[in-house]
This record gives C-alpha cells, sequence and structure tokens, in this order.
C-alpha cells in the first residue's frame, strides 16, 4: 500500500476549489503558465493507451513510432492531455533525462465530477488506495496503471454557496 500525503492532496483540492490569497501586486506579477501537460515515461506505451482511450474515454491525437513500438504519445479528452513516453524512446530523445526518468512513478491527482461513474472503468486496476472521504470532502479512490504510476481520482465536495 502507498502511502498518500493528506497535506499534498488538501493543498490539491484547496486549489482546485479557487481558495487563493487574490491577485499579485503589480511588481509581482510573473509570466503566466498557458498548459501543463504531464509526460509518464514507461517500458511499453501500447496497455496505457489501451487503458485511457477504452476505459476513460480519451483519443490519441499523436503517436510516435519507435521500432516496432509506439515510442511517444498525446491522448486528449477536452481540454486535459497527457503524454507517454517509453524508455527506448527517452534513451534516444533526452539521455541525461532517460535514467532519472526510470527512477518514477508519477503520482496524477485527478479532479472528476463524479467518482461513481469512473469506478466500472478502473474496475480492473489495482487498487493501491480504497475509497474513501477526506478531512476536506473529497471521495478519492487510488489506482495503479498499466505503466506502474499512481492515479488518484477525487470527486470534490461542492463549494458552499453564500
Amino acid at each position: 500500500m502507498v502511502r498518500w500525503i493528506p497535506a499534498v492532496l488538501a493543498a490539491a483540492a484547496l486549489a482546485a476549489a479557487g481558495t487563493h490569497a487574490g491577485p499579485r501586486p503589480a511588481q509581482e506579477k510573473k509570466p503566466m503558465v498557458k498548459k501543463l501537460t504531464p509526460v509518464l515515461f514507461v517500458a511499453e506505451i501500447e496497455p496505457c493507451v489501451k487503458f485511457w482511450t477504452e476505459q476513460l474515454g480519451f483519443t490519441k491525437t499523436v503517436e510516435v513510432p519507435e521500432g516496432n513500438k509506439i515510442g511517444f504519445v498525446i491522448l486528449v479528452k477536452g481540454n486535459v492531455e497527457l503524454m507517454y513516453q517509453s524508455y527506448a524512446s527517452a534513451d534516444k530523445d533526452a539521455p541525461a533525462m532517460s535514467a532519472i526518468a526510470r527512477k518514477g512513478p508519477t503520482f496524477l491527482y485527478i479532479e472528476v465530477e463524479n467518482l461513481e461513474a469512473i469506478k466500472p472503468a478502473i474496475k480492473d486496476a489495482e487498487v493501491v488506495m480504497a475509497e474513501r472521504t477526506t478531512f476536506y470532502g473529497a471521495r478519492e479512490i487510488g489506482i495503479k496503471d498499466p505503466g506502474g504510476h499512481y492515479l488518484t481520482f477525487a470527486q470534490l465536495a461542492p463549494v458552499p454557496q453564500h
């Protein structure tokens, strides 16, 4: 069983709920991040593509071969994007980072609208965190994807209307 860090998950939930300290003063203005896309490194991409497309409804938008296998792929659903790269591809593409990428796994916290709707899609995955309700009101379940990365699906508690 993986030991989860509740404080990190709480921070993610609060950030997702829109709590913040307000706008920064003009002198502290920083460049805006336009998009953030995780790249997950795996030994074999094909089972991961099958999981995300067949179970979660993502679409494969880019596929780059590496020999007779997939070396890199981009998966998209709505405004959510995810990339996978094989270790073999990383060895050629970015050798300095390849050894570091093998140290993984990656942990993704995935907010969903309805946790019950996700359960059938992940029924065959290895559950590493049984369904629970956190102290901040999120319902969560944690699984391992086919590439060995950890995915926490979370339905956040509704934000109270004042």
